[in-house]
């Protein structure tokens, strides 16, 4: 078996990994899992709308598995967690699947939960990969 090697996000992910004791991502052999990343910036702050949180978990996914030596076109599987669901996520997240990941679409799973640890925090993204 592989050594799993850890990867922290520059940025939040250091803070994440001092404060709570947790990488953003580790990597086994060639595959690549990511921790769920949110639309949250360095520090720490939100956007105010759903779409651009939509937006900026994305740019902090392709952070994450950059940090690992992957990239979206890597990605296999994406699990989605979302407080209050609704068509709009749908139709909000279509744009950077199609953007990120042109040339392949990756399995989905996107989950409705009841709550979030912080309540400015609608969702977050887990990313699967084998990078070559």
């Amino acid at each position: 078996m592989n050594n799993p090697e850890f990867f922290v996000t520059p940025g939040y992910g250091e803070r994440q990994r001092k404060l709570f004791h947790y990488s953003q991502a580790v990597k086994v052999g060639r595959r690549v899992e990511t921790s769920g990343q949110g639309g949250w910036d360095d520090d720490w702050h939100f956007p105010e709308t759903l779409a651009d949180e939509i937006t900026q978990a994305f740019r902090n996914i392709e952070r994450t598995l950059s940090s690992a030596g992957a990239k979206w076109e890597h990605v296999i599987a994406v699990n989605s967690y979302h407080v209050g669901f609704t068509e709009d996520v749908n139709r909000i997240m279509t744009e950077p699947f199609r953007q990120h990941m042109p040339n392949h679409a990756p399995i989905l799973d996107s989950v409705r939960s009841c709550c979030s640890r912080r309540p400015q925090n609608a969702r977050r993204d887990t990313g699967y990969g084998h990078p070559s």
